[in-house]
């Protein structure tokens, strides 16, 4: 019996250390997840603040665009003459997109429909006199 009671205690040890690791390696696993959440939140959040300093820039950019009259500076010429091209194409694009509407619209047939009422039906039936009842009869007393 000395043997059982000496493996019981042996099972009982091995089980103790196990869940010693286990619980260690859990702490580790919920700390990493933890660091990573934190660098996926701050990346996140840089990301968020370059897409806002993105945006400031590009108005800024269309604002001085905008502002411009006749030859752009030496330094913005070439960007600026791009930004007028793509401006033309893009009034390009949409008129013909406006001209294929029209056309479109031009196209569809027109349907017209009439409604035609039979002889019968356009005549009334010619209703008779109702009597009056007695207790109209009263009220013109």
């Amino acid at each position: 019996m000395a043997f059982f009671d000496n493996f019981s205690k042996k099972v009982q040890d091995v089980a103790f250390v196990a869940t010693e690791k286990a619980q260690q390696v859990a702490a580790v696993a919920g700390e990493k997840a933890n660091a990573v959440a934190d660098k996926a939140k701050t990346e996140y959040e840089m990301a968020s603040e370059r897409r806002s300093m993105d945006k400031n820039y590009r108005a800024i950019g269309e604002w001085y665009v905008s502002t411009l009259e006749g030859d752009a500076p030496e330094a913005v010429a070439d960007i600026v003459a791009a930004i007028k091209a793509s401006q033309e194409k893009l009034a390009a694009y949409e008129a013909a997109k406006a001209e294929a509407a029209a056309a479109k619209k031009a196209q569809e047939p027109i349907i017209e429909v009439t409604i035609e009422k039979d002889a019968e039906e356009e005549a009334p039936a010619a209703e008779e006199p109702k009597e009056p009842s007695e207790a109209e009869e009263t009220k013109e007393d």
